[in-house]
């Protein structure tokens, strides 16, 4: 989601860790014996003192009011960050006086730095874990090999650089392309096999040694078929494909998957599918700045939206609505939305999407991975966006479950949700850019797009998060616009100067205050955004 105002800056950041360890027992001189004086002997080194231990931490460090409408005393609307703290405070097993317990994205120990809440008793959907964060432990290996690393994002393995060639393989020269794929010529020693505009038939991209294949402009996947049942195409991409955006001209290019219709991007742990940029296929074609070099994948689903198209809708707490739709930003024209909550766009796992990301105008932007009224049926696991010049993911209603999500380096948000999304998340990372993300740049946005008590409510769970906040955003976590959200075995990081949360009260001209009143079940509403298992290292701490 597009803030009022995005500022670019560079965030230069050095943070000195002094460890001193204690001594105990003999100061390393032999004692005298008795009766003897030694008086050239040296006096004794002081004793070290250890570190001071960080004091609790005040309201104003930890929670920030910034983005809230002006308050009157016969109005108040702002939630002051001492509700804030109080909130977070309510729940269980929170710990808001923490201390940096991460080397990068990894936890320094493999004892959970906080009680954890076994998030499997909120949904199946969840795994049981008995730790926060999205990692257990230094020696997790459950993000590497399938990911990239880089400065926002080490992840260890035998992954290879986000800036290095993706294997596309030899033999480019003498490849032929794929059945209903069009032969560019060479990019390099690169086999170019472009998909075309519209896929109108199943199509299936092999693994083929030298191949890559192609994006130029707005490829979609199928025609848009409405909120009826009816099936449309599949795109099947086989383990290890390379597709890459078109360097060579100027349109916005983008992969978007229509209403009806699915992609099978199922790659593996050794062999992730990489979208990406044509820049990327050179050495040294790209570097850890660089970002926004294409638009992105777009799915779109016939799962329930809050948010309706002028002339449809409205839609109810069920999401029953046939006529409720909207169109998605990023593209003219393609809506999503719909009554069916188990709706399936596909398949994508193991799959990288790097340097993706185009701002069209302001609050009009192509991300990593958009996700339109995508359904519960849709598979989306083992995802790592890098360095997109807008979010990392950004979901606008629909009921889909995400799980090993991986979003580094990128320019706006981490996680952004809007639009009465109903689904849940678990293993989460956001890592901002080291380089200077822009200055409205949260970890995650979580919101209703100015329709507090529209239908569908926004309401999601987060478990097993661990979310770096780099930029010198008010925070780490925004919650706003009457949205509901629990989070559940979490660590937040966040620089010098900058809080760890940031509720708002409200969008449009309402004075309840809807993102913290109590619950509501005629408005379909769970009260206050729930904090349990959550430690929080805020303000540089």
């Amino acid at each position: 989601m597009a803030s009022n105002k995005r500022f670019g800056f560079v965030l230069m950041t050095t943070v000195a860790i002094a460890a001193l360890s204690g001594c105990s027992g003999a100061d390393g001189v032999a004692s005298p014996g008795a009766g003897s004086i030694d008086v050239n002997q040296p006096a004794p080194a002081p004793t070290p003192t250890a570190a001071p231990t960080a004091g609790p931490i005040t309201a104003a460090q930890f929670a920030t009011t910034s983005g809230q409408p002006a308050s009157t005393s016969a109005n108040p609307i702002a939630i002051t960050a001492d509700e804030q703290l109080a909130i977070v405070n309510a729940g269980a097993n929170n710990n808001v006086n923490g201390t940096n317990v991460l080397t990068g994205l990894y936890p320094t120990t493999a004892t959970s730095a906080t009680t954890a809440t076994d998030p499997s008793t909120i949904n199946p959907f969840f795994a049981s874990t008995n730790y926060v964060g999205a990692l257990n432990g230094p020696t997790d290996t459950a993000f590497q090999d399938w990911t990239c690393n880089s400065t926002s994002g080490e992840f260890g393995g035998s992954g290879a650089r986000c800036t290095a060639v993706p294997a596309v393989g030899t033999g480019g020269a003498s490849a032929a392309c794929p059945a209903d794929t069009i032969n560019d010529g060479l990019v390099a020693t690169f086999r170019a096999c472009r998909i075309p505009a519209n896929v109108t038939t199943d199509l299936t991209l092999p693994k083929i040694a030298g191949v890559f294949y192609r994006l130029r402009g707005q490829t979609e996947i199928g025609g848009d078929l409405g909120t009826s049942g009816a099936a449309g195409v599949t795109l099947t991409i086989e383990p290890g494909v390379v597709v890459a955006a078109d360097s060579s001209e100027i349109t916005n290019d983008l992969l978007l998957v229509n209403r009806g219709s699915k992609i099978q991007a199922a790659g593996t742990r050794a062999q992730p599918i990489i979208f990406t940029s044509q820049q990327n296929l050179a050495n040294n074609g790209v570097s850890d700045a660089s970002q926004g070099q294409w638009g992105g994948i777009i799915l779109l689903g016939r799962a329930p939206t809050a948010i309706c198209a002028t002339g449809t809708g409205p839609n109810n707490a069920a999401g029953s609505s046939a006529t409720c739709q909207q169109a998605i930003e990023g593209v003219t024209g393609r809506f999503y939305g719909g009554p069916n909550a188990a709706d399936s766009s596909g398949q994508m796992s193991y799959v990288q999407i790097r340097y993706s990301g185009i701002a069209i105008s302001d609050g009009n932007e192509l991300q990593g991975l958009t996700l339109g009224g995508t359904g519960s049926g849709t598979v989306l696991d083992h995802i790592q966006s890098h360095n997109s010049a807008d979010d990392g993911i950004e979901i606008f209603g629909g009921t889909s479950n995400l799980k090993y999500i991986a979003i580094t380096g990128a320019d706006d948000d981490g996680f952004d949700i809007d639009n009465g999304y109903r689904g849940f998340m678990q293993f989460i990372i956001a890592s901002q850019r080291l380089l200077g993300a822009t200055a409205d740049s949260f970890s995650t946005e979580i919101d209703s797009n100015g329709g507090e008590d529209l239908l569908p409510r926004t309401f999601s769970t987060y478990a097993n998060f661990t979310f770096v906040q780099t930029a010198l955003a008010p925070a780490a976590i925004r919650l706003r616009g009457g949205a509901d959200m629990r989070f559940v075995n979490g660590i937040v990081k966040t620089a010098t100067n900058v809080a760890c949360i940031n509720l708002i009260a409200q969008e449009a001209n309402q004075a309840d205050r809807s993102t913290i009143r109590g619950r509501d079940d005629a408005k379909q509403d769970a009260g206050p955004p729930s904090f349990n298992s959550v430690y929080f290292s805020c303000n540089g701490r």
